[in-house]
């Protein structure tokens, strides 16, 4: 008897603990996130053109995503001799793995394994797949982290005026370009990632005197060669795929709120999309859930937005990036299911 209840323990014990700090950050969160569903009537004033600038902007950040995990995966095939990645199954398995992300708590972990699955059920040697991914992972991440980098001149110099925020559009594209030039010069010159890990291992130690800067510097660099590894001789395009990746993203932001006339400069909501993207990896709700719409709608306030204004731009903005992929990604996994029945 005691060993059945150890195993029903084991079993089901992580699933409750994991349950129970969901909703207690959802309840936490629960005063804002239902503020910005309170404002859903006010998505009737929207232009219907605009949703398809939202959803244009969307999908091209997702293919982007699947352009990456193509280029991660080929290097590897052509050396085992595997098949090549098919687009519909890096689509389908980037679907599915997104909608289980937004809708299991801990959910960045069970997204993997779904997508993990699908594409080795599509042929694709498990090793190949699990370093891949991780590859992806970490480019993606390592933008987003530059975003702040880049984005701290512009502050300083002096942005476009707040009432010019269709700007943003522009200001993706060029951030875009820079993210590739560093991206590359990081991909191909170790010298830089040595000093950018000192410059960060003495920041660092100021905060934590673990931290030294040889250790962060040699983090970083062992980082960097598990990313060149994954994308040798595909930087250029893995680099500018993985920019495009946020860039469209953050674009689909600035869309949302220009929808609504709102006023505010490029690259203050540029800050405020990173914030919002770092709380979406808080692991206590799918997605980030309540936590994104509590810290957007009140960054985008404190940068001088309406708080009417922000609370709607915010719906509409996770109404197309979080909502609208999950009812897509279960339909991708039931294809895909269909499909494997099909052909076996």
């Amino acid at each position: 008897m005691q060993r059945w209840d150890r195993a029903l323990v084991r079993r089901w014990g992580g699933r409750a603990v994991g349950l129970a700090l969901t909703g207690i950050g959802l309840y936490v969160v629960a005063p804002s996130l239902l503020s910005v569903f309170g404002s859903w009537p006010g998505l009737r004033d929207v232009k219907p053109w605009w949703f398809l600038v939202l959803v244009a902007l969307e999908t091209c950040s997702l293919v982007s995503l699947w352009w990456l995990t193509r280029l991660a995966l080929a290097p590897a095939d052509e050396a085992a001799g595997g098949p090549p990645p098919h687009w519909g199954s890096v689509a389908s398995a980037q679907l599915a793995g997104n909608a289980a992300s937004k809708v299991v708590p801990g959910g960045p972990a069970t997204g993997g394994v779904v997508q993990a699955r699908v594409l080795i059920r599509d042929g694709q040697p498990a090793p190949v797949v699990a370093s891949s991914l991780a590859a992806v992972g970490l480019l993606t991440t390592a933008v987003l982290l530059l975003l702040p980098v880049i984005t701290v001149p512009a502050l300083i110099i002096g942005p476009p005026p707040a009432r010019q925020l269709q700007l943003g559009l522009l200001v993706s594209l060029i951030i875009a370009v820079v993210i590739v030039g560093v991206g590359v010069t990081a991909l191909t010159w170790t010298g830089f990632v040595v000093a950018a890990g000192r410059i960060s291992g003495h920041v660092g130690h100021l905060v934590r005197r673990s931290i030294s800067a040889d250790s962060v510097a040699a983090s970083l660099v062992a980082q960097r060669d598990r990313v060149a590894s994954a994308f040798a001789g595909r930087w250029w395009r893995a680099v500018f795929a993985a920019a495009a990746n946020r860039m469209f993203d953050y674009a689909a932001l600035v869309a949302a709120l220009a929808a609504f006339d709102a006023h505010a400069r490029p690259s203050e909501v540029l800050l405020a999309y990173v914030v919002a993207q770092a709380l979406a990896i808080v692991p206590l709700t799918p997605g980030g859930l309540g936590f994104v719409e509590s810290g957007l709608t009140t960054l985008l306030v404190l940068i001088g937005i309406s708080a009417a204004t922000a609370a709607i731009g915010t719906l509409l903005y996770r109404l197309v990036s979080f909502w609208l992929p999950i009812p897509v990604g279960a339909l991708a996994w039931a294809g895909w299911r269909i499909n494997l029945t099909r052909s076996e």
